[in-house]
């Protein structure tokens, strides 16, 4: 007889991971009786009508695709609870499955249609030796998901003529008196109607982290969602214009949510977006630029042309750190971010940062390429060192230096406060 599994999502550098399966036991097993030959694992990744999805065999590959179905290895098996938590003798026994650049087999996302959705994988996992001389588990069916690094995040929804869904974090430990919102918007591929990827689909729940809070004392963090992309000016195509039909709408969500929460600190309120977020980012500090209290832009898509002296004179009190590498083959520095950057230095800001990175690899997860060098991500994913607090070097490769002692983008961003 079939029997349930359950399920433990990582969110990752590159994106959320199934990283655990955790299977009821019929009786407590120990540590000997089980390894990584124990039991197969099979995976079928399937779309909302139970089909199994086409996808592209790689991120730059659009085009070429094939059935996302095979089977995943195993890395490691041991007893556990229900948590996944190894124990030397268990009720469950838990697997550990590969999972990253090489193993998209066990990612929880896909982008069919250009915007990630959270899919099916409905895994089968066959027992392949016996355990203490019992035979024939298979196990076919989810019996429920856990994602840690997500809990105490909440979904809601703006109200007015144009709402946006949001995903939201309420400090957990906080310090007393009023505490910092922290703004955080999604790039192209997290818009659409499910405001959990604007948080999860990459990792933007690391500003909920305990590291994270510390720095801040403990702080709200607001992920809105557009339905289609922030760079949207009417036209539904990716242009050059600089304007987006959503500000309004975003303004309005941001002071719903600050009204909502009165124990918000207004002199403390910060924005930062990756890619087109990064654009959003910039077209709000621009269009309201006595609102925020610091800005930290990652791989930003606002055109530099877009913007007038006019507006180089408005943030020119703002507290600014910029993120993008040098290889960044979708959106090019040197259109964007290096002249606005210089411009805005020439202004007389003196609080104004940019860490740019000559590429971006894998230093925390452990992703590796086949013949074990540290995985190189694509120049664009230039969010993932400021989700690690990575952002250290200014644009002369020096440290940033905060009441002398030198500081990373995270710690720099928690002591900006509004004039």
């Amino acid at each position: 007889m079939a029997k349930g599994y359950y399920t433990i999502t990582k969110i990752t550098d590159f994106g959320p991971y199934i990283t655990k399966l955790v299977l009821p036991m019929p009786s407590a097993k120990s540590a000997k009786a089980v390894d990584a030959s124990t039991f197969s694992v099979f995976v079928d990744r399937m779309d909302e009508k139970g089909e199994t999805l086409l996808l592209p065999k790689s991120w730059m590959a659009r085009d070429d695709k094939e059935p996302s179905r095979g089977y995943v290895p195993v890395k490691n098996a041991y007893p556990s609870d229900i948590e996944g938590n190894e124990c030397s003798d268990g009720e469950f026994v838990t697997l550990d499955v590969a999972y990253g650049p090489m193993m998209q087999l066990s990612a929880t996302i896909c982008a069919p249609a250009g915007m990630n959705v959270y899919i099916n994988s409905r895994y089968t996992i066959t027992q392949t030796k016996p355990i203490d001389g019992a035979t024939g588990l298979v196990y076919d069916f989810s019996l429920g998901n856990s994602t840690p690094q997500a809990y105490g995040w909440l979904n809601d929804h703006s109200n007015g003529d144009e709402p946006l869904n949001y995903g939201y974090f309420v400090p957990q430990k906080v310090e007393s008196g009023k505490r910092p919102l922290i703004i955080w918007l999604h790039g192209a591929g997290e818009g659409g109607v499910d405001p959990t990827i604007a948080y999860t689909a990459n990792k933007a729940v690391a500003f909920s982290s305990e590291k994270v809070q510390s720095y801040f004392g403990g702080a709200y963090v607001l992920a809105p969602q557009t339905r289609t992309f922030w760079m949207n000016d009417g036209s539904g195509q990716y242009g050059q214009t600089g304007k987006s039909i959503y500000v309004k709408a975003l303004k309005a969500c941001i002071d719903e949510f600050v009204e909502k929460n009165e124990n918000i600190d207004r002199d403390r309120v910060y924005i930062g977006g990756d890619s087109n977020g990064g654009f959003m980012t910039m077209r709000m500090i621009l269009d309201y630029p006595d609102f925020f209290a610091a800005a930290f832009p990652c791989c930003e898509a606002l055109y530099d042309k877009t913007i007038t002296d006019a507006n180089i004179e408005s943030i020119k009190h703002l507290p600014i750190w910029f993120v993008h590498a040098k290889n960044d083959p979708v959106v090019k520095p040197d259109e964007t971010v290096v002249p606005t950057y210089k411009r805005i230095v020439a202004s007389g800001n003196q609080n104004v940062h940019f860490t740019f990175w000559d590429k971006i690899e894998d230093i925390h997860e452990g992703f590796k390429t086949p013949d074990g060098k540290p995985f190189e991500y694509m120049g664009h994913f230039a969010w993932i060192p400021l989700y690690n607090d990575d952002c250290r070097l200014d644009f002369d490769g020096k440290p940033v230096v905060v009441n002398g002692k030198e500081v990373g983008l995270l710690r720099w961003l928690s002591l900006q406060k509004r004039a």
